[in-house]
């Protein structure tokens, strides 16, 4: 007889390992992976305009390590650096806020 597998959600696997959600130990793992995903975005759309980080960095007025570190890791750059970054890469950046339950879209 087949054995049953079991599957298990990635929400599942998340409330298990890191915690659930709206606790701070999850809501710090959701914050560091959103900057993540922000680094990377930057690295795919600088490997898309065929620019190494050296000329990213000449293009913005920082050292090709400051690139780096973004690319690898978001939360120790400024702001206005990020901001940008997306300006010499031609992207178009939208935020949205959260206040109380409520969306503010910029």
């Amino acid at each position: 007889m087949p054995q049953k597998l079991h599957t298990t959600s990635l929400d599942e696997m998340l409330d298990k390992h890191i915690g659930t959600a709206g606790t701070e130990k999850r809501k710090l793992f959701e914050h560091e992976l959103r900057l993540d995903l922000l680094g990377y975005a930057i690295r795919e759309a600088r490997h898309a305009r065929n620019l190494t980080q050296e000329q990213l960095g000449e293009m913005v007025g920082v050292q090709k390590a400051q690139i780096s570190k973004i690319e690898n890791s978001a939360k120790n750059a400024r702001f206005e650096t990020i901001i940008r970054v997306f300006e010499a890469l031609g992207a178009k950046v939208h935020f949205n806020v959260e206040l109380n339950n409520q969306t503010l879209a910029y």
